[in-house]
């Protein structure tokens, strides 16, 4: 079978039609571009003979090659000009009435045989093709923007889609450069599924006055390797993109607590601080550049507490060889003396649990995040209770601040920053995977590419333990008493037998 398109026709001249556009002439098709006004796919058509052009410029293709890319994508002015089209593609507004007008147009100028693709990215492919005379010739074909730039593409089965469909555009992704994932036909499909922990987690945090949204965003890029923090994505989105997708995901799974907003957003966009676009969001941009708030200094302490860890503590043995490192004075007994600095590492759980717990002096107790391996991290991360004493969290913050590696003290969390955020997007993954929405391979594929993290869900919980992850999500649910931390069983299955996340099924 032949698994290319010769001919193509796309329906929505603005970005995501022009980038399709491009990208499927790039692999060689003749591309019919049409839009209900004709002067958007004028502007779209010079767009992309200057792009080519700036291409050439710069070597990445031949001038030959620039103009028959050129050559190959033509106007439209109606939808009948595309009968001769083996593929079309509809990229035009998010609204179901609008799509399904258009393909109930295309199905009377095509050809049977012809295949029908949708890039919607929120509406569902099986409403979209309700009433269709050949459904199952339709399927999602969701591209992420801008579409040359970002590699990958969701491939979308609808309850009525021939897999033949979906095994033809996967090919054709293929041709034009891109990764193909196959999902099922799901709110938010895959990419948008996975991508609600990052934000939403973030935002209760500073909800819950745990760290400002700097600070948020500082430790997930140093601790974790983000390129960006969430409040500096979602001034980039913007909110008037940002906070919809985060409400309909949410509406759509019937008010599913992982995928719970947050007020924090709700209201921001109510008061037109959407982001970078209009100059203030989480941040100002006075000159286009974020200002940022500068970090609290490290403080000056004269003479440093010895320091005393419990048993309980996470990596123990690495923290006792950090504090020899650091030159700290460690306590050995079984009991601090009064003078000592107590430092606990909990997983999942809040540094006031601890010290209730284990029956210690809370006004002496701070805890330090030791999930990952402190080579591994540009930051460390302290956390007060609110007994914490002034000087004990000025020593602590001094003492890990010596080597000059940066230290964020925030307040008391179950789970400090990075536990609950990539938890919850590791929670959020495994639920995807049970539902069968994708592989396990598709779904840190779609994610690295689709969000540019710095590892897939699944990389990201093995990285962390599989074990590890559910302890925390266990001790935050006695934390907070909310099924938002629910494990999910795929995940709880593969952390009791202590599999990879990414072992793959026989």
């Amino acid at each position: 079978m032949n698994h290319t398109f010769e001919h193509v026709g796309i329906v929505g001249a603005g970005a995501m039609g022009r980038g399709i556009a491009q990208i499927a002439a790039q692999s060689g098709s003749t591309v019919w571009l049409f839009d209900t006004q004709l002067a958007a796919v004028e502007a779209s058509i010079a767009l992309l003979n200057d792009t080519w052009l700036k291409l050439a410029a710069k070597g990445k293709i031949t001038a030959e090659q620039a103009q028959a890319c050129t050559a190959r994508v033509r106007p439209a002015t109606t939808l009948a000009e595309l009968a001769s089209c083996h593929l079309v593609v509809e990229a035009v507004i998010e609204r179901l009435d609008i799509k399904r007008a258009v393909f109930k147009q295309l199905e009377t100028v095509l050809a049977d045989t012809a295949v029908l693709a949708t890039n919607t990215s929120s509406l569902s492919v099986t409403a979209i093709a309700h009433g269709l005379q050949r459904p199952q010739q339709l399927a999602g074909f969701h591209f992420f923007n801008p579409v040359p730039l970002m590699k990958v593409v969701e491939v979308v089965a609808g309850l009525k889609t021939d897999p033949a469909v979906c095994q033809r555009l996967s090919a054709y992704a293929r041709a034009m450069g891109h990764t193909p994932v196959l999902a099922q036909d799901t709110p938010g499909f895959i990419v948008n599924h996975a991508g609600r922990g990052y934000g939403t987690e973030a935002l209760r945090l500073v909800g819950e006055q745990v760290a400002d949204f700097a600070t948020v965003d500082r430790i997930l890029k140093d601790q974790m390797g983000f390129k960006l923090g969430p409040f500096e994505l979602m001034d980039l989105t913007a909110l008037d993109v940002s906070h919809p997708v985060m409400e309909s995901i949410y509406h759509q799974y019937y008010e599913e607590a992982r995928y719970r907003p947050s007020v924090i957003t709700a209201q921001r966009l109510a008061g037109g601080l959407l982001g970078k676009k209009v100059g203030e969001g989480f941040y100002r941009y006075p000159n286009g550049q974020a200002e940022v708030p500068p970090e609290p200094p490290v403080p000056t302490v004269a003479e440093l507490p010895p320091v005393w860890v419990p048993a309980r503590a996470a990596r123990r043995a690495e923290l006792y060889q950090l504090l020899k490192d650091l030159g700290a004075r460690i306590e050995t007994a079984q009991q601090p003396s009064p003078q000592a600095l107590i430092l606990v590492a909990p997983l999942g759980h809040d540094v006031t649990t601890v010290a209730a717990v284990e029956r210690l002096d809370a006004s002496r107790t701070v805890g330090i995040d030791m999930v990952l391996p402190d080579a591994a991290v540009k930051r460390r991360v302290l956390a007060t209770n609110p007994a914490t004493r002034p000087d004990m969290r000025d020593a602590a913050h001094a003492l890990f601040a010596r080597d000059g590696k940066a230290v964020s003290v925030i307040k008391d969390s179950g789970g400090f920053v990075t536990q609950r955020v990539v938890a919850t997007i590791v929670n959020i993954a495994s639920d995807i995977c049970q539902q069968g929405i994708c592989s396990p391979q598709d779904l840190d594929t779609a994610v690295t590419l689709g969000l540019g993290y710095p590892l897939g869900p699944l990389a990201m919980g093995d990285k962390l333990g599989p074990t590890s992850v559910l302890e925390i999500l266990f001790n935050l649910q006695t934390v907070y008493g909310d099924p938002r931390y629910r494990p999910s069983p795929w995940l709880r299955r593969r952390g009791a037998l202590g599999l990879s996340l990414q072992h793959v099924e026989a």
